[in-house]
């Protein structure tokens, strides 16, 4: 066993695609993440490509170092299950929504009563007390409610979403983070607590610290949005063979940029580029002037001549570049390994660093209820050896 986390319990009662996501992060710090299936297994197992059915690659991609087990939640015998297991936990996580969990009365108030030490954490679509609370969300809803769809409407005419599950990777980091701010306390203090970790309010916050603009100040000083971002020439921009991302930004890189293409007083003469906030002002014209340079030389010529002159840029990759990327080879960041059930699969490795406690694969992404006998029977030995002491 390495990682920081070494030693840690985590029930987790999530799904789909941003409490795994959270979890997986907690597990790949060296937690012991004991996944809470139904008979039907979590949602994500079901998405192909696979091999074989239930292992699918967004579920392998989300779930490894930890075990699978089965419970019936509805049923008497699998809660009794549940509850034996968060005797001897330190976290409970679920996505599950809180009238659902009402229902099968895992309440923080409950958990408590079997662990007073426990933290309880809650990932939900909205916070409580609001009028929406309680609402199902998915990533789609999130990008529409907390502004990200929105802003690609200000660039381009059209709302849209980003082709990622942003919004859960995002608040899935939250859940991570939180969990671990809960654990020091607990370490500090030895009490354990309840923690909410709302979608929409993360989100919102997550969006409003790049784009809140003049809403800043009370009264507004002016309109949301960081013009750069919203910027419709932004880029990524067509060079003479392909596309190239670059980063003009401070008042060194445009003059070393405007000699580059051979109009050196640039930045003195023509305003617009004349400082940072002359050219956020003015980002349009900063991106249609880089529109209309890059195209006259081919991407490597580009590279080079901006990596010698230190202006930030690379190549645009696609998903499929990225496993021949020199960089990530270097580093070691994907690993072919055997899984049991699904032979050679591709992983790419957490991208954390920790020198006294090293991450590792520890498992990868289980079969359904794969760990149930072997978790329940070292939950009832841990419980019992602890009631004799």
């Amino acid at each position: 066993m390495s990682g920081p986390l070494t030693g840690v319990r985590i029930i987790d009662l999530t799904t789909v695609v941003m409490g795994p996501s959270a979890t997986q992060i907690l597990g790949d710090l060296g937690a012991d993440v004991i996944k809470v299936e139904s008979a039907g297994g979590d949602s994500m197992r079901h998405i192909g490509p696979m091999r074989n059915p239930g292992m699918g690659p967004l579920f392998l991609q989300a779930n490894r170092n930890k075990r699978s087990i089965v419970l019936d939640l509805k049923a008497e015998a699998g809660m009794q299950q549940l509850r034996e297991l968060i005797r001897d936990a330190d976290v409970l996580i679920s996505n599950i929504r809180p009238q659902a969990m009402a229902r099968l009365g895992l309440s923080y108030e409950s958990a408590t009563l079997l662990n007073p030490s426990i933290i309880f954490c809650s990932t939900v679509g909205y916070g409580e007390g609001g009028p929406y609370a309680g609402a199902a969300v998915y990533d789609d809803l999130m990008q529409a409610a907390s502004g990200v769809a929105g802003m690609f409407e200000r660039v381009d005419g059209k709302p849209r979403y980003a082709p990622i599950n942003l919004c859960d990777r995002v608040v899935g980091l939250y859940a991570a983070i939180a969990v671990q701010a809960a654990l020091y306390h607990r370490m500090q203090t030895g009490e354990g607590q309840q923690v909410e970790v709302p979608m929409f309010e993360t989100m919102a916050q997550f969006v409003l610290a790049d784009h809140i603009g003049g809403r800043a100040f009370v009264p507004p000083l002016g309109d949301t949005g960081y013009l750069r971002l919203l910027s419709r020439s932004r880029g990524p921009y067509p060079t003479a063979d392909g596309y190239l991302s670059l980063v003009v930004y401070t008042d060194a890189h445009w003059r070393k940029f405007s000699r580059m293409i051979g109009r050196p007083s640039l930045v003195d003469e023509d305003e617009r580029f004349r400082s940072l906030q002359t050219r956020t002002t003015h980002a349009e014209a900063a991106g249609q002037l880089l529109a209309e340079e890059l195209p006259k030389k081919t991407t490597a010529e580009w590279l080079t001549a901006l990596h010698e002159a230190d202006i930030p840029a690379c190549r645009v990759n696609s998903v499929d570049d990225l496993f021949d990327d020199p960089h990530l080879r270097a580093v070691d960041f994907f690993k072919q390994m055997e899984h049991p059930s699904e032979g050679t699969v591709m992983v790419p490795r957490s991208p954390l660093g920790f020198s006294a406690t090293p991450l590792e694969i520890r498992r990868l992404a289980p079969g359904l209820g794969e760990h149930s006998d072997e978790v329940g029977l070292a939950g009832n030995a841990a419980h019992a050896a602890r009631a004799a002491r």
